[in-house]
């Protein structure tokens, strides 16, 4: 946890910024809780000992904590005892005395001493009062926040905030991030059959023989449901989307009186056996209260997991309103059911009026109730390994904010142990900075490993930088790497084994090779600089790694002192060649056209098909031509798929280009927009909403077609 503590000193003295030392009750920590308090000022190295920051049991006794002063000399890390603090201790003191000096000069004013109680699991909520304290606090804080913003703006101190590769076999399977564990998508395929969601439907179609290709049956949904993500197990086809419907109004009372809130927004999913492809049948419905953040499949068990943001401001005028979660499973009951108080969770470190809920639910076993727990506090992005699932939550330190500065947040990290239907929280910890992707995160040989960008990369009062953090199994931290690449942020990364990739940008694209074989100490062996950035990064072998991005080009800002001005070009391909892993080099490129160029797979990596054993990628793509004469006009050109062949040897060769478009098309037609690429035995398919296409694999010569309605 990375905690600002209330200032105890004004004007020029040295003082800890933020806002928590006044308060009265006891904080509740993880028994692995680290502190982390910055300073306005850099520090004396010298005054931070066991003499000046120490932490005190019930009777007094000190304990055996670790001090760190960080890279900034202004942030102080404490760290719990080997075995973590003792969660049968009614209460500790973490003690900051007037011992600690400044670089500069001065002492703090007064000793602080924050009291809290630790706990072995995340503490649970237990009743209504509580809960509704909960959020009414934070209405209170953000009424007070907007109230004494223009206060703050003139304070000193502020805040400123897949590896795996689609099976060798007959069909294709998603392009995902861990192999074996499947990713939720808007297409999915098998041996015959294509399933795809199109304008609030999903269309189940005979794709073999490729000549003959037929739809055999249409799911039609009422409009309060739109479908969005698929899974396909076996006979069972399972369709997630976002569910809406006002609750009922009773004797035409507000939402408020009602003690609910005025409408149920959730996240449903739909299970139908369709071993009869024409007549599937539904067989299970689940719905849970919230969005959904991420969804995976693994062994028959679908894993879900929502955020929900609950309408609390119905509090204002009725403080009985029930703000728990509500969920239904048609294996239990059709009614709405509500979590207990016992069972809802917090995150101590999170303070937002988020829920985020995990469901597990057993496709092999469709009576089987919904495994699920609720969580207060708000995830944002989700990794999942066989044996684990990692939730990471953004954190953003109250205090002052300046005029013109934006939230650089830090990130919570949430394990969970997965044992068949049941996930149960394991531990937590604190970094520096926030994730971009689920391909920030990894698990390799029961360690975690995680990148972040901390600051802003083109704000000069709180300039980005980029670290790399190695944790333990009890998320415990046993390396790092920190201030890479100052005034970049990343724009991709990927973890494959023992090597560590990652992309950062401002002005130029530089590749960071890192040797992670020694978990306690990595280090960074190579660094690659290019024109342009890869949004994503795709293993094609041990030595050899494919970037998908775009092309840069750096012109002079305006007026004297701006900033340059960084245009896109066209979508970039790259092959990187990192055999030598000291001197990593672009071995092969490719630019697509020019500005306005883009594909899904710049923002999503499931629009990648792969053939491994073919060495053909395919995606999807809409391409625009710079305007002769013109700085900034394009027009547009074409909009399909390009297939492309990229081996070691030969580099990247552009096979084909597919479009549904018709050929005087002046701009995108989206019933014509490829959305997919797929292959089923020897064929390659295109998919849009009104359109499939199959090409023989050899050739990719047009083997049939399918025009829908």
């Amino acid at each position: 946890m990375f905690i600002v503590l209330g200032s105890i000193a004004y004007g020029t003295r040295l003082k800890i910024v933020g806002d928590l030392a006044g308060m009265n009750e006891d904080l509740i920590v993880l028994k692995n809780k680290v502190w982390e308090i910055e300073f306005s000022k850099e520090l004396e190295a010298e005054s931070v000992n066991s003499q000046t920051i120490y932490v005190l049991d019930q009777e007094g006794i000190k304990q055996e904590v670790g001090l760190s002063l960080g890279n900034d000399q202004k942030t102080v890390q404490i760290h719990p005892p080997n075995d973590g603090y003792k969660v049968n201790s009614p209460r500790y003191s973490l003690i900051l005395t007037k011992g600690i000096k400044a670089k500069s000069g001065g002492n703090l004013i007064n000793t602080l001493e924050v009291k809290f109680t630790v706990k072995e699991t995340l503490p649970a909520i237990g009743s209504k009062e509580k809960l509704n304290a909960y959020f009414l606090k934070l209405l209170k804080d953000e009424q007070m926040y907007f109230a004494g913003r223009d206060m703050a703006v003139n304070e000193e101190n502020s805040i400123e905030k897949s590896a795996a590769d689609s099976a060798e076999g007959e069909f294709s399977e998603t392009n995902v991030q861990v192999e074996g564990i499947d990713e939720a998508d808007q297409v999915k395929t098998d041996s015959t059959h294509i399933y795809k969601i199109s304008e609030g439907k999903v269309e189940i179609i005979k794709a073999v023989p490729a000549d003959k290709m037929s739809i055999d049956s249409v799911l039609s949904f009422n409009q309060a449901f739109s479908p969005n993500q698929l899974f396909l197990e076996g006979d069972q086809l399972v369709v997630m989307g976002h569910s809406f419907k006002e609750m009922s109004k009773k004797q035409g009372k507000a939402a408020a009186d009602l003690m609910i809130a005025p409408a149920f927004q959730s996240t449903k999913a739909i299970v139908y056996d369709i071993t009869n492809k024409q007549k599937p049948k539904q067989i299970r419905e689940i719905e849970i209260e919230g969005s959904l953040l991420a969804a995976r499949l693994m062994d028959g068990k679908v894993y879900l997991v929502t955020s929900h943001f609950p309408d609390y401001w119905i509090l204002e005028r009725n403080k009985k309103a029930d703000l728990r979660p509500r969920y239904a499973d048609s294996a239990k009951s059709e009614e709405l059911q509500v979590m207990d108080y016992n069972e809802i969770q917090y995150f101590p470190d999170s303070k937002n009026a988020h829920y985020t809920s995990i469901a597990v639910m057993e496709l092999k076993d469709p009576a089987s109730p919904l495994a699920l727990t609720t969580y207060l506090g708000s995830g944002n992005e989700l990794y999942m390994s066989m044996n684990n699932l990692y939730l990471a939550v953004p954190t953003y330190e109250t205090g002052a904010i300046t005029e013109g500065v934006g939230f650089s947040p830090d990130t919570s990290i949430y394990k969970f142990n997965i044992n068949g239907r049941e996930v149960e929280f394991q531990n937590s910890a604190k970094i520096k900075g926030a994730l971009l992707n689920q391909f920030s995160m990894d698990e390799y040989k029961g360690n975690f490993r995680v990148v972040t960008t901390k600051g802003q990369a083109w704000d000069d009062r709180n300039p980005s930088s980029n670290n790399l953090y190695i944790l333990d199994e009890n998320l415990k931290r046993i390396g790092k790497l920190e201030d890479l690449a100052k005034g970049e942020r990343i724009y991709s990364a990927r973890f494959m084994n023992d090597r560590i990739y990652m992309v950062t940008f401002k002005e130029t694209d530089p590749l960071f090779v890192i040797d992670g074989s020694n978990p306690e100490n990595p280090a960074v062996l190579g660094e690659l600089k290019i024109p342009g950035f890869s949004n994503y990064l795709h293993p094609l072998d041990e030595n050899h790694l494919i970037g998908f991005g775009h092309d840069t080009k750096v012109m002079a800002g305006k007026g004297a002192g701006s900033q340059p001005i960084i245009a896109v070009n066209g979508v970039k391909l790259s092959l990187f060649d990192v055999s030598d892993m000291k001197n990593p080099i672009e071995k092969d490129t490719e630019i697509i056209s020019g500005r306005g160029t883009y594909s899904p797979l710049n923002h999503d990596h499931k629009a990648l098909l792969v053939h491994k054993m073919n060495n053909l990628f395919a995606f999807p793509i809409t391409v625009y031509q710079n305007a002769e004469g013109s700085q900034f006009e394009s027009k547009f050109e074409f909009q399909g798929a390009y297939v492309y062949k990229i081996t070691a040897q030969d580099g990247i060769q552009l096979q084909n280009k597919i479009t549904h478009q018709a050929d005087n098309a002046i701009y995108e037609e989206w019933e014509n927009t490829i959305e997919r690429i797929i292959y089923i035995g020897d064929y390659l398919y295109s998919i849009s909403p009104k359109k499939i296409d199959a090409y023989h694999m050899n050739g990719l010569t047009k083997a049939g077609e399918l025009n829908i309605n």
